[in-house]
């Protein structure tokens, strides 16, 4: 990195950075990624849901929910069905075997986080969560 960057800008190209290592870091620790495990959580908290209301939900754009859902799908963990109603909605839900490795998964994401918040104190992750914050409604507040 160049030494004429500005302190801002090395830190939201370490922010990139910790991300982009981190991802795949967790999806191996894990066995599933994180967009995933977000509609496996969302599908565990509800009986079922639309998959309009699922995507809305996650904030995962449409095509990526459908391509992660047919793949939980092949793997038995969820299942879905047209409304009858209305054969162009699709309720989703989570089947049996779905419920019972979501706890596996929340497990392996403990131990994850745990291992990358190694030797940080309480007040630390919440000095650290609160900047985030910050820069996150920041972020959200940046018009396109």
């Amino acid at each position: 990195m160049s030494h004429n960057c500005s302190e801002e800008e090395k830190i939201i190209v370490q922010l990139n950075d910790i991300y982009k290592q981190m991802s795949p870091k967790f999806e191996r620790c894990t066995g599933i990624s994180q967009s995933r495990l977000d509609l496996l959580h969302k599908l565990f908290e509800v009986e079922e849901i639309s998959q309009t209301a699922l995507q809305k939900v996650v904030n995962i754009d449409s095509a990526a929910v459908t391509r992660h859902l047919k793949q939980l799908e092949g793997k038995g963990m969820v299942s879905r069905r047209k409304n009858p109603d209305d054969n162009r909605f699709t309720f989703v839900r989570l089947s049996d075997e779905g419920r019972m490795k979501i706890e596996a998964y929340r497990e392996e994401k403990e131990i994850f986080i745990s291992k990358v918040f190694k030797d940080f104190t309480e007040e630390e992750r919440s000095t650290l969560s609160e900047m985030l914050n910050r820069i996150q409604g920041n972020v959200q507040e940046i018009e396109k």
